[in-house]
C-alpha cells in the first residue's frame, strides 16, 4: 500500500512528512535537509535544479534563480505587493496579457503555478526516492488567508506536478492537527503562524474532541522575507556610511547581502550578537577588494524589526475582538513557522496573553507533520478527529449601486452552502451578470474579484418580478463553487473560481498528461542535473581561487587541486552518477579547506 504524504509548500522552505507506525517522519532531500530551500534555478546545461543546490546559484546566476513564488500566486502584475518584491528580486517578472503577473525563466515566461509545479514534482520524486515506491494520496497546505484563486492555483501546481491531492488545507490548521495529542485540556488556543513570507493567525475552540476554528485572521505579504531586507537595508546604510558607495542596484551584491542577512537574523534567535562577514563583496573601480565586516547586536534585530512584529500582534487582537474574547481566555499559543524563534515574537505575546508561548512541536516541520496526518486520516488509517476550518474572507455578489452583498461572512465553518434570492433591475431584462467577490469592504469594486458569469435567458417580464437564486458552496479544500438559476425556467449557470494565471483548463490538462509521460525521464534527469550543477560549480569555485590566491597554496596542495579538476572533468564527461557524487564529495571538501583558510586570512 502506498503512503500518503504531507506537503508544507512553504516560500521560504518546503517539508514533506508521512507515517510509519503512527509516528510521523521527515523525508530529507539528497542533501540530507529536512527543510528544503523553496527555490528553483537552472545549471549550466539549462536543466532545472532545486532546494539547496538550486540556492547555491544565487550568486553565480540570479536572474534564473527563483524564489518566493508564493508570494507571486494570484497577484496582479500592478498591485503593490509585486512592485515590492520587483524592487529586490533579481529575476524578471512580466505582465501578462490579463495583467497577471508573471514570471521569465531561462527566456520562457512561465506562470507561477508552473514554477510551483516544477518544485512539487521535485518534492514528489524525493519522496518516492526515499520511500522507494510512488507516492500515495497528498495533503498540501496553504496560509489561511490564501483567496479562492491562489488556492485553486496551489491545487492545479500539484496536479501538474503528478500529485494526488486529497485535501487543500490551512497551515495553522495543519499545525493544530499535529497537536492533537498535546491539547489535553478544552478551551480556546491560538495558532500564532510567522513563516517565511506570510503571517496567519487562527483562534481555535476545542470541546469534546471537537476542534473549531472560530476565528482566522492574515497577511499573505508578512513573514520571515520581510526581517531579511530589513537588515539587508541596514547592512547597505552601513556601506554607504562607511566609503560612500550605495549598493542597492548591484543585483549580484544585493544577492549576497540578502544571504548574510538571513544567517545572521537565524543566529540572533539563539545568541545576543553575532557578526556579518561578507568577505569579497564587490570589485572597486580603483582596483580594491571591498570586505563587509560588522556586528549586529539583537537589540540592533529587534529595533529594525519591531515594527513587523507589532503588526503581527495587531492582528491577534484583531482576531480576538472578531469573537469578544479577552487574551486571558485563551489555554496556550501554539508557535509555526521558523520566523515564530525570534526572541522579540515570544515576548511579544507573553506580554499580551500573560502566558509564554509553546515550541512543543519543530515549528518549521509541524505543518508538513499535521498536513501526512489528515492525509492518514482523510484515508481511514488513523484515528478520526473531528475538525472544522473557517473560510477567512466574506463571499458576495456586485449589486446594484456597487455594493457588495454577502452570502457568506467571513469565519464561517467550511463546507458550506448558501443561497439568496436576487431579481431584474430593469424592466424586460434578459441577462444577469453574476459578479462573485471576496472581501469585506461595503464597496463592491474595493473587493477581491473572483470571476463572472452570465445567466442569458430570462423571460420578459417587469424589473423586480423574476427570480434569481444565486448559490455559493465551499468545499472542504476552501474552493468556491457559484451557480445562478432562473426559478421560472430552470435556466442554470455556474463557475468554478479560477486561479489568476492565464492557463485554462485545457492547458493545466495538458500540462499534467506531459508530467506523467516524462516522469521517470524527468526524475533521471534531476539527479543527473544536481550531480552535473554540483561539480561545475565547485570547480568554478576552485578554478576561482587557483587564480586569485594560489601563492597562498603549497606545492602539494596545487597538484591535488590540479589532479582533482581533471577528475571533477572526466566525470563530467562520463555523466557516471555514482562517479559523479564521489568527485563531487571530494570537491566539496577542498572548496570548504580553501575557504577556510582565506577566511582565517582575512579575519587576521
Amino acid at each position: 500500500m502506498s503512503k500518503n504524504i504531507g506537503i508544507d509548500l512553504g516560500t521560504t522552505n518546503s517539508c514533506v512528512s508521512f507515517f510509519e507506525g503512527g509516528v510521523p517522519e521527515i523525508i530529507p532531500n539528497p542533501e540530507g535537509s529536512r527543510v528544503i530551500p523553496s527555490i528553483v534555478s537552472i545549471s549550466r546545461e539549462k536543466k532545472p535544479i532545486f532546494g539547496n543546490i538550486a540556492k547555491r546559484q544565487f550568486i553565480s546566476d540570479p536572474k534564473n534563480t527563483i524564489w518566493g513564488v508564493k508570494r507571486i500566486i494570484g497577484r496582479k502584475y500592478d498591485s503593490p505587493e509585486i512592485e515590492k518584491i520587483k524592487s529586490v528580486a533579481s529575476y524578471k517578472i512580466i505582465e501578462s496579457e490579463n495583467g497577471d503577473a508573471q514570471i521569465d525563466f531561462n527566456g520562457e515566461i512561465c506562470t507561477p503555478e508552473e514554477i510551483s509545479a516544477m518544485f512539487l514534482r521535485y518534492l514528489k520524486g524525493i519522496a518516492e526516492d526515499y520511500l522507494g515506491e510512488e507516492v500515495g494520496k497528498v495533503v498540501v497546505t496553504v496560509p489561511a488567508f490564501f483567496n479562492d484563486a491562489q488556492r485553486q492555483a496551489t491545487k492545479n501546481a500539484g496536479e501538474i506536478a503528478g500529485l494526488e491531492i486529497s485535501r487543500i488545507i490551512n497551515e495553522p490548521t495543519a499545525a493544530l492537527i499535529a497537536y492533537r495529542d498535546k491539547i489535553k485540556t478544552d478551551g480556546y488556543y491560538a495558532v500564532y503562524d510567522l513563516g517565511g513570507g506570510t503571517f496567519d493567525i487562527s483562534i481555535v475552540e476545542v470541546k469534546d474532541e471537537i476542534f473549531k476554528v472560530v476565528s482566522t485572521l492574515g497577511d499573505t505579504f508578512l513573514g520571515g522575507n520581510d526581517f531579511d531586507a530589513a537588515v539587508s537595508q541596514w547592512i547597505l546604510a552601513e556601506i554607504k556610511n562607511e566609503i560612500n558607495t550605495d549598493l542597492s542596484d548591484n543585483k549580484d551584491s544585493i544577492q549576497r547581502i540578502t544571504q548574510a542577512a538571513e544567517k545572521a537574523k537565524i543566529e540572533l534567535s539563539f545568541n545576543s550578537e553575532t557578526q556579518i562577514s561578507i568577505p569579497y563583496l564587490f570589485h572597486s573601480k580603483k582596483g580594491g577588494n571591498y570586505h563587509f565586516q560588522k556586528s549586529i547586536s539583537r537589540d540592533d534585530l529587534e529595533l529594525l524589526t519591531s515594527s513587523l512584529v507589532a503588526r503581527t500582534i495587531q492582528l491577534v487582537k484583531d482576531s480576538l475582538s472578531e469573537i469578544d474574547l479577552e487574551p486571558e481566555n485563551i489555554e496556550k499559543i501554539l508557535l509555526v513557522g521558523g520566523q515564530s524563534r525570534m526572541p522579540m515574537v515570544s515576548r511579544y505575546l507573553t506580554e499580551l496573553f500573560s502566558k509564554e508561548p509553546k515550541f512543543d512541536l519543530n515549528p518549521e516541520e509541524v505543518v508538513s507533520i499535521g498536513a501526512a496526518m489528515q492525509s492518514e486520516l482523510l484515508h481511514g488509517r488513523m484515528r478520526d478527529l473531528l475538525l472544522l476550518d473557517v473560510t477567512p474572507l466574506s463571499l458576495g455578489l456586485e449589486t446594484k449601486g456597487d455594493k457588495f452583498t454577502k452570502l457568506i461572512d467571513k469565519n464561517s465553518s467550511i463546507p458550506i452552502k448558501k443561497s439568496m434570492i436576487f431579481t431584474t433591475i430593469s424592466d424586460n431584462q434578459q441577462t444577469v451578470k453574476i459578479h462573485v467577490l471576496q472581501g469585506e469592504r461595503e464597496i463592491a469594486s474595493e473587493n477581491k474579484s473572483l470571476g463572472n458569469f452570465n445567466l442569458i435567458g430570462i423571460p420578459l417580464a417587469p424589473k423586480g418580478l423574476p427570480q434569481i437564486e444565486v448559490t455559493f458552496e465551499i468545499d472542504a479544500n476552501g474552493l468556491v463553487k457559484v451557480s445562478a438559476i432562473d426559478k421560472q425556467t430552470g435556466l442554470s449557470q455556474s463557475m468554478n473560481v479560477q486561479p489568476a494565471s492565464g492557463l485554462s483548463p485545457e492547458r493545466i490538462k495538458q500540462l499534467i498528461e506531459d508530467a506523467k509521460e516524462f516522469e521517470m525521464k524527468d526524475r533521471e534527469t534531476i539527479r543527473m542535473n544536481r550531480a552535473v550543477a554540483g561539480l561545475n560549480e565547485e570547480r568554478e569555485s576552485i578554478k576561482f581561487f587557483m587564480g586569485r590566491y594560489s601563492e597562498k597554496l603549497s606545492e602539494r596542495e596545487k597538484e591535488e587541486i590540479d589532479i582533482l579538476l581533471t577528475q571533477i572533468e572526466e566525470a563530467l564527461e562520463e555523466k557516471d552518477p555514482p562517479a559523479m557524487t564521489g568527485t563531487l564529495m571530494k570537491a566539496i571538501d577542498v572548496r570548504k579547506r580553501i575557504n577556510n583558510m582565506l577566511v582565517a586570512d582575512f579575519e587576521e
